[in-house]
């Protein structure tokens, strides 16, 4: 049986994103401008920095309903609790070190996020001016913009033939270790459960059998 002590260092991972992805945004909420005129070059147009608020999920997407922003945060903070309790339960299994990693980049993300959405409206009076509490309606901070493509598609693609679309993702240092950690485990899945599996093939010895 695993000490359930050494669970503390996947833990620790998720706080050193936390604390990583909350000097970032304060950085860029005091010593930047909100939008372009404020934005700074490091590659060309290809990649900026560039301050924005995001009222509603990862990447700059956002959900068309109402009271949608205080469900996401509900949202995010059960979602918060469950990959807490899912590590920990991973942990006591025979999981993969990387898996493990990756869910400590995962849970870290998660509670980034929440702490812009749960106290940013409040503390960094960022709330939209039609929130009815500055509680739980806070906007997330993103600062990373990648401008991939702008242009009009072409009218022979179905549905979205002839549309114009914008491919640049703006984000965070929360969004990143979800995204990433998320395609790892996509693209690793099979060498990350494989211990699991094994050991569900051959549980090990019991002295009571005859």
């Amino acid at each position: 049986m695993k000490n359930n002590c050494g669970v503390f260092k996947y833990y620790g991972m998720s706080l050193a994103v936390i604390i990583l992805d909350q000097i970032v945004k304060m950085l860029v909420h005091h010593y930047m401008v909100l939008g372009s005129s404020g934005q700074i070059k490091i590659l060309g147009n290809f990649f900026k920095l560039h301050y924005l608020t995001n009222p509603g999920m990862a990447f700059g997407m956002e959900l068309p309903f109402d009271h949608a922003k205080v469900i996401l945060t509900l949202f995010r903070l059960i979602a918060m609790v469950a990959i807490g309790y899912y590590l920990f339960m991973m942990y006591k299994k025979p999981m993969s070190h990387g898996f493990l990693i990756c869910m400590g980049l995962i849970l870290g993300g998660a509670i980034g996020n929440l702490i812009d959405s749960v106290f940013y409206g409040y503390f960094l009076n960022n709330a939209p001016f039609d929130a009815p509490t500055p509680w739980f309606y806070g906007q997330v901070i993103d600062m990373f913009y990648i401008d991939i493509w702008e242009g009009r598609l072409p009218d022979w693609l179905p549905i979205l033939g002839g549309d114009y679309m914008s491919l640049w993702p703006v984000f965070n240092i929360a969004d990143a270790a979800i995204f990433i950690s998320v395609f790892i485990i996509l693209i690793w899945q099979k060498s990350f459960f494989i211990e699991e599996e094994t050991s569900k093939k051959n549980p090990p010895f019991d002295l009571d059998q005859k």
